[in-house]
């Protein structure tokens, strides 16, 4: 689908090289650490498809998947910084696990690697069993301070991103006291909530929407200041807590020691090829925006995640498993 879209796609690429001081000489190679069809997997194929099809650079996504995503995040780290392989790097790695003690990194995140662009954000959406009796956010703070250890909530693991999301709710809404129901992944952590065994769970809007337009869950609001494509008429979170824009982040990474001109050329490349107008149209269908970050950008945007996590994390006193 979105090679078909991509070779119809106006030429908006075609003057990149000639402020590009590297060009690339061989195929760039794109490691992902989670399966195809995947959030990350989707981001790499469609940056790598323009790139490819309108100026006529190869690029290659390769899934290296284990270790939650961290091996082809090593790999990267180990490879030559020459420019021609990079990898994806997201918002539950690169900032979320950078500050919980005890995830397992197999590699220094800001030693070994360099980021070179931010690509995509998808906000977070707060899921509720069917029968949920809430169906706002004060009615859910309010059912949870009425019923102090009542209200569940699951999530994909220790430390997760889900986690935090949720415990972040928790302390935004003036201290909730709810219980954790960790599960090995966000599909059982789903059909959990949907069999009305747990009361809440925060996962990415794009993965949500199908089950949520099939009356298996209800979508109870969207973590963003704005509305997504995916669906316009949610209720905005941060409408009734400001600080609840979770948007989960995909960017690309290169090993360390990239010399400054293949930095600016690759994010160049990289940004690019996320602007162009097929590029937004896949992605809007995945409910993904463009954040076209250059590497300092992305870096500054990198640490004051982490300060929000952390925060979190302090508060919540949350330990990887």
């Amino acid at each position: 689908m979105f090679r078909r879209s991509l070779l119809a796609a106006p030429l908006v690429l075609a003057a990149a090289p000639a402020f590009a001081q590297w060009v690339p000489r061989q195929p760039i190679k794109i490691l992902v650490g989670y399966a195809p069809g995947g959030t990350a997997d989707i981001t790499a194929r469609i940056a790598a498809d323009a790139i490819t099809k309108q100026l006529g650079y190869t690029v290659i996504v390769e899934n290296k998947t284990g270790a939650g995503g961290f091996i082809a995040l090593k790999q990267v780290a180990q490879s030559p910084p020459d420019g021609y392989t990079v990898g994806i790097g997201i918002m539950g790695q690169i900032a979320v696990g950078a500050v919980v003690p005890g995830s397992n990194i197999p590699l220094d995140l800001d030693k070994e690697l360099v980021p070179i662009a931010n690509l995509v954000g998808v906000p977070m959406a707060l899921i509720v069993r069917p029968d949920a009796p809430f169906k706002t956010i004060p009615e859910l703070v309010a059912y949870a301070k009425a019923n102090p250890g009542k209200l569940s909530y699951a999530s994909t693991g220790l430390g997760s991103t889900n986690q935090l999301a949720a415990e972040f709710l928790g302390f935004e809404s003036g201290g909730l006291k709810m219980i954790h129901v960790p599960y090995r992944g966000g599909a059982p952590a789903i059909a959990d909530v949907a069999a009305g065994n747990v009361d809440i769970f925060f996962g990415n809007v794009s993965e949500l929407m199908s089950l949520a337009n099939a009356g298996k869950v209800r979508v109870l609001a969207l973590a963003a200041t704005k509305p997504t494509p995916l669906a316009p008429d949610l209720p905005l979170l941060t409408k009734d807590i400001p600080a609840l824009d979770i948007n989960h982040w995909f960017g690309i990474f290169g090993p360390a020691g990239l010399p400054a001109d293949i930095l600016a050329s690759l994010s160049k490349l990289f940004i690019g090829a996320i602007d162009d107008p097929s590029s937004k149209e896949a992605l809007a269908k995945q409910g993904l925006e463009s954040l076209r970050q250059d590497p300092a950008a992305f870096k500054a945007y990198i640490l004051k995640d982490r300060e929000r996590w952390a925060k979190v994390v302090k508060q919540g006193n949350i330990k990887a498993e």
